[in-house]
């Protein structure tokens, strides 16, 4: 095994190890070598320097699944992360890296106005961030944080960003999807609305989730659209959606149905914006797919085995 290659094993071990917070005997059973050896890797991680607060190495075959990524989609950022196959997380490895990526706009000196989506995994990330002090940046929300009944929505995570970094926060006090068309267009029109949607639509960069429409689709399941109302996506071709938009699988956005009532600013012009998505697993595999390819987001951050999935696409 060559310097390299061994290099590999080791940030391959140490990820599993203190990343996905496998035990030395289950990384030595997915990596097919010995606990001993396991161990040695683990070792090796932490005297090389590639163990900090994260694997500070890049893996091979991740990092030519990504190259492979940003030419078949023209994307301009991609980050690939390894895959634990045995964890039925829906977000590890991901929110690490999009905590990651995220720390580097706000260590920024120039301001910078980032919009931010929701979802479990960008509130895993958000979660993983220092506390950083960063005034001179701006915070938008890209969708509305009040729930069906008028809580809180849980997902929403600019609230939990204003928890841990000094910046200006700008929420969008509305709820995800109006009863109707009109009501988004009044919400819409009201000053303070009408100026945090013009301010998302300036942003630097943008980090979103997606959502999946199969049969548990985050949407219906937190109570913003109904069983019918999802059948209906579904039966227009809908197969993924980004703050409440939803989209079929060439990346094109569904005509009516709850789109012409979600209260949503619009996804920033990629043109100015650098978009990224996070997203991994099957479930999310539609939906991130037609967003790449459609040019939704020119950006993303995912894990191996969603990675190969999609150059299959």
């Amino acid at each position: 095994m060559t310097n390299g290659s061994r290099l590999d094993e080791a940030a391959r071990a140490g990820w599993l190890y203190y990343v996905a917070g496998n035990t030395q005997d289950q990384i030595a059973s997915k990596l097919g070598v010995s606990r001993q050896s396991a161990q040695r890797l683990v070792s090796l991680a932490v005297a090389e320097g590639l163990v900090k607060v994260r694997i500070d190495h890049p893996i091979a075959n991740c990092l030519e699944v990504a190259r492979q990524l940003r030419e078949r989609f023209g994307l301009k950022f991609c980050e690939v992360v390894p895959t634990d196959p045995a964890s039925e997380s829906t977000t590890l490895g991901v929110a690490e890296a999009t905590a990651v990526e995220i720390e580097k706009w706000l260590r920024k000196k120039e301001p910078v106005v980032m919009a931010i989506g929701t979802g479990r995994t960008l509130k895993a990330a958000i979660e993983a961030l220092p506390r950083l002090e960063c005034p001179q940046h701006k915070v938008v929300s890209l969708t509305g944080n009040i729930a069906p009944d008028g809580s809180a929505a849980y997902y929403n995570v600019v609230f939990n960003m204003a928890d841990r970094i000094t910046s200006r926060s700008f929420p969008m006090p509305l709820p995800v999807i109006a009863s109707s068309a009109a009501e988004r267009d009044t919400l819409h029109e009201q000053p303070m609305i009408r100026a945090t949607v013009e301010l998302a639509a300036k942003a630097d960069v943008t980090f979103v989730g997606i959502g999946d429409l199969g049969p548990e689709a985050p949407l219906y399941l937190d109570g913003f659209i109904s069983r019918q109302e999802l059948s209906s996506l579904q039966e227009a071709g809908a197969v993924g959606e980004i703050v409440g938009w939803a989209f079929d699988s060439d990346g094109r956005l569904i005509e009516g149905i709850t789109n012409d009532r979600v209260t949503s600013a619009p996804i920033p012009d990629r043109a100015r914006s650098l978009v990224i998505a996070a997203a991994k697993g099957e479930r999310k595999l539609p939906g991130a797919a037609a967003a790449i390819r459609g040019g939704l987001a020119n950006g993303l951050i995912t894990d191996e085995a969603t990675g190969a999935a999609l150059l299959g696409c």
